[in-house]
């Protein structure tokens, strides 16, 4: 695994569930080498205009990608996962849209973690910063 796949990874949902969901390696997290995702969706409506990004079959890089819909790379889903939790790799972005989920934003972002949660475990969550 390396940065830029696109793997399959248990993702925490709004009502606190946890679905298999498709995201993107951002990169390796020290020092638990845990690993920091970008969450991809096909749910369209839920496009935050300038911040998130399409990518769809008419794009040069979509067949590599390995995803099968149109789908929204969502800068504000970003979680850190232990390696062990990616269950595979489906594909890859290309660096351009690798480079766009890495694009500075004005952000801060906080490690979330419940108290039953392992070292190496949580979810990062990004709020819009106040300035």
């Amino acid at each position: 695994m390396k940065e830029g796949d696109l793997v399959i990874v248990p993702m925490p949902q709004i009502d606190g569930s946890v679905k298999d969901r498709p995201a993107i390696i951002l990169r390796e997290m020290p020092p638990f080498r845990d690993i920091l995702l970008c969450g991809v969706t096909t749910q369209l409506r839920h496009s935050a205009k300038d911040f998130d990004e399409l990518i769809s079959p008419s794009d040069g890089d979509f067949v590599a990608s390995g995803l099968k819909h149109e789908s929204l790379i969502r800068r504000g889903y970003l979680v850190v996962v232990p390696r062990s939790k990616i269950a595979g790799t489906i594909g890859s972005v290309s660096i351009r849209v690798l480079k766009f989920a890495f694009r500075a934003s004005p952000t801060r972002i906080i490690r979330a973690r419940q108290p039953a949660e392992q070292p190496g475990q949580g979810m990062l969550v990004m709020f819009p910063s106040p300035h």
